[in-house]
């Protein structure tokens, strides 16, 4: 114990309190954040003296707020149950108390509760009188471990002492015999062992079921958990600390030994990691592998990527960021609560940025939680995590995926989103076999195509700033239960340069989907996008991915392949997804998105059109997929997706055909131009009118 410099037990799900650490005079990195651990921060931590690194954040600890040494770099987060922002005494009433949570192990039920500086404000199993003094402590069928605290004795206003049915071992506390207010103690079915104090005859004291009642067990016999700290947070030498240390060092040496067991194993695996890490061929290997994600990778339920670079993050990287928009910041707890705190079974995907998880709130709503780790906490990770937060707050429109809000706690940063129930495009169109996907129908990919784009123009040119999206790829494309589409991941995102193009010296993005002058020169505009848009046009045809190192290398790269073998409507038919079976009208179709996903893709930058055109050659496209059939009051078929323009036309149409029916206005309809909409009152109008005369 006296050698161990440095132990690294965070992201356990430890639970209970920090034992005595009196002994590691040589401990000088102590890792404990993402546990759940709860009690005081005891003063042999604190008074450690080579200690240069403590985490203790995303805990529920108790007590006083630590005073480390100026030298000791701390990291405490937000979530921990302090009784006091600052460091100072607890009340009284709240150290003797969390003294007693200590002897059973200060188990979180209990933990979660006690939060603040007054007893009588909302803590469980507490109750008090209108002076504000504990008058009841209620510990009944817990099933909790321990002892009873000889601290209880110093609440001078307890009239109930409630344990019964726990597995509490050591003796009633001699001092509750002095209670004044004393009426009831019950320390029934227990493992309680010793005489019994001499309580005044008014007091009602239970005792049954507790086979060790009035014997002396000898000193090697299990005496249960006790508190390994006093409750004060600063301090080991309280009275009722020194009466019972002698029964806690059993239970503290248990956890020492389990700690010194997990540090063991840690140390091996980090021996393993260092040289695997020092091997000069693995680093170059790893190095080529992660400057660029390659492929169009498959993942969980839309919310997958490429996994990065494990780096442990400093405490110097938790500040909270704050963002202007309208995005709100969520609490860690109630994102715990929602995901079963980040239960397994609720993982959605793994990415760059972290895992996404599912979650649900209590009113029902489903959300997508994204999970950055202090494991990737790189400053690359904090830059797209900035990033995305930045862009989303700027950008509202039906075919972006929204974000709901954020939480920065300690090391970790989560964004919260709306909860794309279909998954991604990339599932449907490459995995829908494994996943028990019906195959896409053609409406069903050149509405999402329309989607699609129309997300990307709103991005390039009708938000508030114009932005590049740089990573456009079916694992990007969420679909909803009506499978509409919706963009997402938008952590690569940079605002649109004012001039030309600007260079990138790092790149960013997805191989198979970088336009050619982004992947040799760095150059970005907005014509990358619509280059990848292209490719993204390219898999909805041939339900083949981007790049494929399963197929021979001619066929490999989809762009190249498609290029030499789709040159006119004749071939295109042999490069269709085969799960598609076009008619000659959904045929002619088809030919129009495959001119258009060669322009999108073409070489230079300045053959691509803008998203603008894509939204119009595909707009049509699917507006002759809508039912033609009118319902309700829609008097004028008119499809709410379509742009202005199309409306218009749609609306002098049907105009044009209401007029052309009444003989006494028909004479005039050709002469007509576009006509408004309040035109076609005035026209229904006449139509009555002329009606009523001749009947």
């Amino acid at each position: 114990m006296e050698q161990l410099t440095q132990v690294w037990i965070h992201v356990n799900k430890f639970t209970g309190p920090i034992p005595n650490l009196s002994r590691c005079n040589n401990l000088v990195d102590l890792q404990l954040r993402d546990n759940t651990l709860t009690g005081a921060i005891p003063a042999s931590l604190i008074s450690l003296p080579k200690l240069a690194n403590v985490s203790l954040q995303n805990n529920v600890f108790l007590g006083p707020m630590p005073v480390f040494k100026p030298s000791v770099q701390v990291s405490l987060g937000n979530t921990n149950h302090f009784c006091n922002p600052v460091p100072g005494p607890c009340d009284p009433q709240v150290t003797v108390l969390l003294d007693v949570a200590g002897a059973v192990g200060c188990p979180m039920t209990l933990a979660e509760s006690w939060s603040g500086n007054n007893p009588c404000k909302g803590w469980n199993y507490i109750t008090c009188d209108a002076k504000g003094s504990v008058t009841v402590i209620n510990f009944a069928k817990q099933n909790w471990v321990g002892t009873i605290s000889p601290a209880v004795a110093n609440l001078t206003g307890l009239k109930s002492l409630v344990m019964n049915d726990n597995n509490l071992t050591g003796p009633i506390p001699v001092g509750l015999a002095s209670l004044v207010e004393l009426q009831l103690v019950d320390v029934s079915n227990n493992n309680i062992s010793g005489k019994i104090p001499k309580f005044r005859s008014d007091v009602i004291v239970k005792t049954s079921g507790n086979p060790f009642m009035g014997k002396d067990l000898p000193p090697s016999a299990p005496l249960g958990r006790s508190s390994p700290s006093s409750s004060g947070g600063g301090s080991d030498n309280s009275p009722s600390a020194a009466k019972h240390e002698h029964k806690s060092s059993f239970s503290t040496w248990v956890v020492v030994a389990i700690v010194i067991a997990a540090v063991a194993l840690l140390l091996v695996l980090f021996l393993v990691i260092y040289k695997y890490k020092s091997n000069p061929t693995s680093k170059l290997s790893r190095g080529k592998e992660q400057k660029l994600k390659n492929g169009s990778p498959k993942n969980v339920n839309g919310y997958g990527a490429i996994p990065s670079t494990a780096s442990q993050s400093s405490a110097a990287n938790s500040e909270i960021y704050v963002y202007d928009g309208g995005n709100v910041t969520i609490p860690v707890e109630l994102l715990r609560e929602a995901t079963n705190n980040f239960n397994e079974e609720n993982i959605l995907g793994r990415g760059g940025f972290g895992i996404v998880y599912k979650g649900k709130l209590h009113h029902g709503t489903e959300i997508a939680v994204k999970r950055m780790e202090a494991s990737i906490a790189s400053n690359k990770g904090l830059n797209e995590f900035k990033a995305e937060i930045e862009v989303l707050t700027k950008v509202k429109h039906r075919h972006l995926v929204a974000l709901h809000g954020f939480c920065v706690n300690g090391y970790e940063r989560l964004l919260v989103y709306e909860y794309m129930p279909q998954g991604t495009l990339g599932q449907h169109l490459f995995d829908h076999d494994q996943l028990g996907f019906l195959p896409l129908t053609w409406k069903q990919r050149i509405t999402i195509a329309l989607d699609v784009a129309r997300g990307v123009e709103y991005l390039h040119g009708l938000a508030q700033q114009s932005f590049i999206h740089r990573d456009l790829k079916p694992s990007n494309v969420l679909l909803d239960d009506d499978m509409r589409a919706k963009v997402s991941d938008f952590g690569l995102v940079k605002n649109a340069p004012d001039g030309k193009y600007s260079v990138e010296t790092r790149l960013a993005g997805t191989f198979g989907y970088l336009a050619p002058e982004y992947a040799s020169t760095g150059r970005v505009t907005t014509k990358i996008d619509v280059f990848a848009f292209g490719v993204i046009l390219m898999e909805i045809l041939t339900g083949r991915k981007a790049l494929d190192d399963n197929l021979p290398e001619d066929r490999s790269h989809l762009v190249a392949w498609f290029r030499k073998v789709a040159v006119n409507k004749e071939n295109i038919v042999g490069v269709l997804d085969p799960t598609l079976d076009p008619d000659e009208e959904t045929y002619q179709s088809i030919c129009k998105v495959a001119e258009l996903a060669g322009h999108c893709a073409a070489r230079e930058p300045s053959q691509r059109p803008d998203m603008g055109h894509a939204v119009n050659v595909l707009a049509p496209l699917v507006e002759q997929w809508t039912p033609t059939a009118n319902t309700g009051d829609d008097s004028f078929n008119i499809d709410f997706n379509m742009s202005l323009p199309q409306a218009l036309q749609r609306w002098k149409a049907n105009d044009d055909s209401m007029l052309s029916e009444d003989t006494y206005t028909s004479s005039s309809t050709t002469s007509k131009s576009i006509t408004a909409i309040r035109k076609v009152s005035e026209t229904e109008k006449n139509t009555l009118s002329y009606t009523k005369e001749n009947q």
